[in-house]
């Protein structure tokens, strides 16, 4: 999502974008995304939010392999008016968040290697395309979008980047919805994993709780491993009049002031949905201490 203020680095323009370049992937680089795309667009049907998988077929290019940004971005501009241009990597706070409220979606270009196939630390293409793109072409998570980058312009004069990023963390990239009574994924960081797709609906480790705002932004997150917790939406619609009706600058001043939840806590305010066990953080930090 960011990186420190700098520099652009040589090659890209003053925004950080970058040409995709699509001509130099090789055989392997499309054959390491048709890989990717049929293992979880086959997993997906029945576990992710119907409007995700509606907006899968934005990706189904005329040219086989990674998608085209060009096409790519014809095609959305067409359905909400968004386009995706490529960036050498993380960007910083300020340009990612207008990137996004001038409906742009920054993905890096470079796609994992077979080793990697299943966790590398650096969201790479399939990551960025596949997981965040067929939700851009649903105009309501489109929306949110574009509002979450313009509050987040708004946030830098507030300091409170940290818990902003809390909200991108636990709706874009982790977010679980209930749909028709039952949970669906739509997070990115999610629905581009093929471990997290099952992991986030089926363990019994993970709590799951209804979405709050200001629970979400008060609550921390795992970079690195599987979530402790997963925040669920009622709906797009639900989230974005959230976003839209709330004054951010009260709700910042009583953040940096009040308590911070650690990634496994349940409050007895909470709607809870499932009160995780946590066997699987317990494990893996079991595992550690051996």
């Amino acid at each position: 999502m960011n990186t420190p203020n700098s520099s652009p680095p040589p090659g890209a323009a003053a925004d950080w974008t970058i040409p995709q370049d699509w001509a130099a992937y090789t055989p392997a680089e499309h054959g390491m995304w048709d890989t990717l795309f049929e293992r979880q667009s086959k997993m997906l049907p029945g576990r992710v939010s119907p409007a995700f998988l509606k907006g899968l077929d934005v990706l189904r290019m005329s040219k086989p392999g990674i998608p085209d940004f060009d096409e790519l971005s014809e095609r959305l501009m067409k359905l909400t008016g968004w386009k995706v241009v490529a960036v050498p990597g993380l960007v910083p706070e300020e340009d990612f968040f207008r990137h996004l409220a001038n409906r742009t979606f920054v993905a890096g270009r470079f796609i994992r290697t077979p080793a990697q196939i299943d966790y590398l630390e650096e969201p790479d293409i399939f990551h960025d395309v596949f997981g965040h793109v067929p939700l851009l072409a649903d105009p309501v998570f489109a929306d949110y979008m574009q509002a979450y980058g313009e509050g987040g312009l708004r946030s830098l004069e507030f300091g409170a980047m940290h818990q902003l990023a809390r909200l991108y963390w636990y709706t874009v990239e982790f977010g679980l919805i209930r749909e028709d009574g039952d949970l669906r994924l739509y997070g990115a960081g999610i629905v581009s994993s093929f471990g997290e797709s099952r992991f986030a609906l089926d363990d019994p480790s993970p709590n799951r709780i209804g979405f709050d705002l200001e629970r979400v932004m008060r609550t921390d997150y795992k970079i690195d491993d599987y979530q402790q917790t997963y925040f669920v939406i009622d709906s797009y619609a639900d989230l974005l009049r959230q976003t839209l009706e709330t004054d951010f600058a009260p709700l910042y001043a009583r953040l940096k002031d009040g308590a911070e939840f650690a990634t496994d806590t349940v409050l007895p305010t909470d709607r809870v949905i499932t009160r995780g066990t946590q066997a699987y953080a317990t494990a893996k930090q079991g595992a550690a201490h051996v």
